[in-house]
């Protein structure tokens, strides 16, 4: 069990900007475990990351660590008994890396991963894809579908007609227990439908990244109101699909493999604060794109963590200082129907920012888990942006061996049942407050209303 640690310093979180290019700065120490913590106003469960020690790490809402995997995920999915013959504890995750790696290989594109596995709570392989010999280059994301089959987004170069240099391949491969693909999709070969502009399209080919479309986001469309309602476009089995580099969210239909619905790449100019619903505007370097499953608040919107990171052809244009939002979106009328900002929080909006990674997932109670990816900050904030759990890593290590720096970064945090897990795994659920004579800024808090430190 790991126990949270703290560090007198400066609060995480504080972002020092002057303009939208500068560097963004955070301080050489900070706390790490479980910061803050409501039990009453929190939903309560196992929280599932990837750690920048590049283990899979699940945790209690006080921070303690109940099972670790040795493990990287990239991301790392939780199957449900269901899933799994009923067995609990069950995951999807990176099994290996590949020793021999490709020209342009890095974490990000995916050029890296040779296997991906379904493990038990023991970390036993239950089943596998991809070898040393025969890599799969999985990145990003990958899904159990109710067929029991895996949906796995894969990395390879390819020369592409119109390109003068080999690009990085985007593709979504079905692939059965055998390791058989049974479905495959390409996103080269459906560039002219998604929206880009021919000035657009030149700024993306003169660019000469290889990765220039980078999707981070291939998730089955999953059940919903849109569909019950007759808009075939929103068919379950459909694939949603988000790019990061280019600015564009789209669905594949899965009979015709055609992009039947986007919002991108070209969006009004960003605008941090206006009344909602209004039109979504300039997303930057998007992630975590998916349907609100059915059952929960706002069941059938869409929820977007918006990096405003750099991104788009050409290059987006952004505000006077960096910072991100999360964002929930009506799919039917393309309008915000909700937002986070860290204003909401009672901070300046660069207070909460992640310029790459990260995520947001809704949760039964309508509050909502948000991955400050970067920054290995996880928090649920209630609909109305208060935080009620804070927690930051303490796992650091190296992206890649040959790094100079160690990072605790988190790609993406999803939050379990307390059932998920195997009958007796242990969790506790102890209210923490912040020190706030140390960091007046951190939750629960209240700068300028009392000297008293003790505010809950």
């Amino acid at each position: 069990m790991m126990s949270r640690t703290r560090s007198v310093s400066m609060l995480l979180g504080v972002l020092l900007t002057a303009t939208a290019t500068a560097a963004v700065a955070l301080p050489s120490s900070f706390p790490t475990g479980t910061t803050y913590y409501d039990p009453e106003r929190a939903y309560n469960g196992f929280v599932l990351f990837p750690g920048g020690d590049g283990k899979t790490h699940l945790i209690d809402m006080n921070g303690n660590e109940v099972h670790r995997w040795d493990y990287e995920s990239f991301p790392p999915v939780a199957l449900s008994a269901d899933q799994t013959n009923g067995e609990k504890g069950h995951l999807l995750v990176q099994l290996a890396r590949a020793k021999e790696l490709p020209e342009h290989a890095s974490p990000g594109n995916g050029l890296t991963n040779a296997t991906v596995a379904e493990v038990d709570w023991d970390g036993e392989v239950q089943w596998q894809w991809g070898s040393q010999q025969n890599p799969v280059y999985q990145h990003h994301d990958m899904r159990r579908l109710p067929n029991g089959n895996n949906l796995v987004m894969t990395a390879e170069m390819r020369e592409l007609n119109g390109f003068d240099y080999p690009i990085i391949e985007n593709g979504i491969e079905e692939v059965d227990d055998d390791g058989r693909v049974v479905w495959e999709w390409k996103a080269g070969d459906h560039l002219d439908e998604m929206g880009f502009s021919d000035a657009g399209l030149r700024s993306l080919k003169d660019s000469e990244d290889p990765d220039f479309l980078h999707l981070n986001t291939a998730v089955p469309v999953g059940p919903n109101h849109w569909y019950d309602a007759g808009d075939e476009r929103f068919a379950p089995d459909n694939i949603l699909v988000n790019s990061r580099n280019a600015n564009v969210t789209f669905i594949v239909d899965r009979q015709s493999g055609e992009i039947v619905w986007r919002i991108g790449p070209d969006l009004p100019a960003l605008q941090l604060n206006g009344k909602l619903g209004r039109p979504v505007d300039q997303t930057v370097g998007s992630h975590d794109v998916h349907l609100i499953p059915e059952g929960l608040p706002g069941a059938g919107n869409m929820l977007i963590f918006d990096n405003q990171g750099n991104a788009g052809f050409p290059p987006a244009r952004q505000g006077f200082f960096s910072s991100s939002r999360v964002i929930e979106v009506d799919p039917s009328s393309g309008k915000i129907v909700w937002q986070y900002t860290g204003n909401m929080s009672g901070g300046s909006p660069y207070t909460f920012y992640s310029s790459f990674i990260s995520s947001a997932r809704r949760l039964p109670n309508g509050n909502t888990l948000i991955d400050e990816g970067q920054n290995g900050r996880l928090f649920q904030v209630t609909p109305e942006g208060e935080i009620v759990w804070e927690y930051v890593s303490p796992f650091f290590g190296k992206s890649m061996p040959s790094d100079d720096y160690v990072t605790n970064q988190v790609y993406r945090a999803q939050l379990v049942d307390y059932d998920w897990a195997p009958d007796g795994t242990p969790h506790e659920e102890t209210a923490v407050k912040a020190d706030c004579s140390l960091y007046p800024a951190a939750p629960g808090c209240h700068p300028g209303e009392s000297d008293d430190s003790s505010h809950g």
